[in-house]
């Protein structure tokens, strides 16, 4: 079974050389886990740059997208990567049968890439069940703590919950809010599947087409430093064995004090 430290990283502007850099740093830190977003395409040459380019820093695909990236060359790229360093991550499914998708793509690799090596990006109480039983967990986001601890009881105490967060470093609850709506949360909101997670968290269909300050409230953490590690805090007590920061979303000079803070 991976296991995850507290603390695990993203961003959403790097390239390839800078990944590296960026992957370097974050070992040297003591962040765990660096996250890399595949977005709508294959970063699979880059998660293999960044392994290469350090020693011991998981790199994790958040996520592979299963409806574009063949399982062949997943396979492929883990087979070629040093055991433990590549967690392969995957979702994406959004067709008419998610689940069976993504069962079907995990049937694919199965000999190839072992359960405790694959993690899923998992809301609804279903696929966080196929997380727990086919792979090492979960990998959720824009969730509330009471999500975390509700993710919790389906997987059990031994597979691993990483939760992506969203974090805004701004002391104004009118800034953060501007914020978080300019920024994906209207487009996810969209979604059906978030849609169906953000229903189960309790918010309303008004609250979701709107944006409303309720949602945008309960699925962000915000504030200066010391606000923001006691909100992740909450997130770990809950249940996260790791909580995941977006690094483009906080001052540089925080991603040191957040391992002393939260490792």
């Amino acid at each position: 079974m991976t296991n995850f430290g507290p603390l695990g990283a993203t961003h959403s502007s790097l390239d390839t050389d800078a990944a590296v850099a960026t992957a370097a740093e974050l070992e040297e830190l003591g962040f765990a886990t660096l996250w890399l977003a595949g977005g709508q395409g294959n970063n699979l040459p880059r998660i293999t740059e960044v392994v290469r380019g350090t020693s011991r820093i998981q790199v994790a695909s958040g996520i592979l997208s299963v409806d574009r990236v063949p399982s062949a060359e997943v396979a492929a790229a883990y087979a070629d990567l040093p055991a433990g360093r590549f967690v392969v991550g995957l979702g994406g499914a959004h067709g008419p049968r998610p689940l069976a998708a993504l069962n079907d793509y995990l049937d694919e690799i199965e000999e190839a890439v072992p359960p405790s090596a694959r993690i899923l990006s998992a809301l609804g109480p279903r696929m966080l069940e196929l997380a727990r039983d086919r792979a090492s967990g979960a990998y959720p986001y824009l969730v509330t703590t009471d999500y975390v601890a509700s993710a919790r009881e389906i997987l059990g105490a031994g597979p691993q919950l990483a939760v992506l967060m969203n974090v805004v470093a701004e002391t104004g609850q009118a800034e953060v809010r501007e914020v978080v709506r300019g920024g994906s949360l209207k487009f996810l909101a969209g979604l059906p599947g978030y849609a169906a997670s953000f229903r189960r968290m309790g918010f309303t269909d008004a609250d979701i087409a709107d944006l409303s300050d309720r949602l945008v409230d309960g699925l962000t953490v915000w504030g200066d430093f010391d606000g923001v590690v006691a909100r992740l805090r909450e997130y770990r007590a809950a249940g996260a064995d790791q909580v995941v920061v977006p690094l483009d979303g906080v001052p540089r000079e925080w991603w040191p004090e957040l391992v002393k803070a939260l490792v």
